[in-house]
């Protein structure tokens, strides 16, 4: 679920914001690059990203000929979150319909859990649409927890999100 990633990036300062005094460029450069990267999102490798954890090394920086802005090179360290197939992980039910229901896991808005993939559990219409076991009488109802293994994940490009179907065909997987 969560990397601990090492990544190389370029930064550029625009002229205006160069100063003489070391502490002030080091602060500008973080900026810009806590900027960039809150832009970023997510990636198809490394999944979403949550947070710059150390800034590791600053490379000397590189003047651009017509705008005068300098281009400096980072290396630093940052988390990750990206489910995987198989994995196991609990979210949280924010919408039941007749056909499934949608869940979230951290930054993950669109995890999918069919009908047919909780093969005990029948649709209940009432004031509260839920799935109800009828063997158990477990209840799958709106802001509830439940643990379900990942069966297939997508990547949206446009969108810099992931999309995921998921099941609950497994020990120990339903309602936490």
């Amino acid at each position: 679920m969560f990397l601990k990633v090492q990544l190389n990036w370029n930064v550029v300062i625009p002229a205006e914001n160069l100063d003489i005094k070391g502490l002030m460029l080091q602060k500008a450069i973080l900026v810009r690059l806590l900027d960039d990267f809150s832009a970023k999102k997510a990636t198809k490798d490394l999944g979403y990203l949550l947070a710059v954890t150390t800034l590791d090394k600053i490379g000397e920086g590189k003047v651009r000929e017509h705008s005068g802005d300098v281009l400096f090179p980072l290396s630093f360290t940052c988390l990750s979150f990206k489910i995987f197939r198989g994995e196991v992980i609990e979210g949280i039910v924010h919408k039941i319909l007749k056909h499934g229901v949608f869940l979230r896991c951290g930054p993950i808005e669109n995890l999918y859990l069919s009908n047919q993939k909780m093969s005990d559990y029948q649709y209940q219409i009432a004031d509260n649409p839920c799935f109800l076991n009828i063997k158990t009488g477990s209840r799958i109802e709106k802001d509830m927890t439940l643990r379900c293994i990942v069966i297939g994940i997508k990547y949206m490009e446009a969108q810099k999100e992931f999309q995921a179907v998921v099941g609950l065909e497994g020990d120990y997987l339903g309602p936490v």
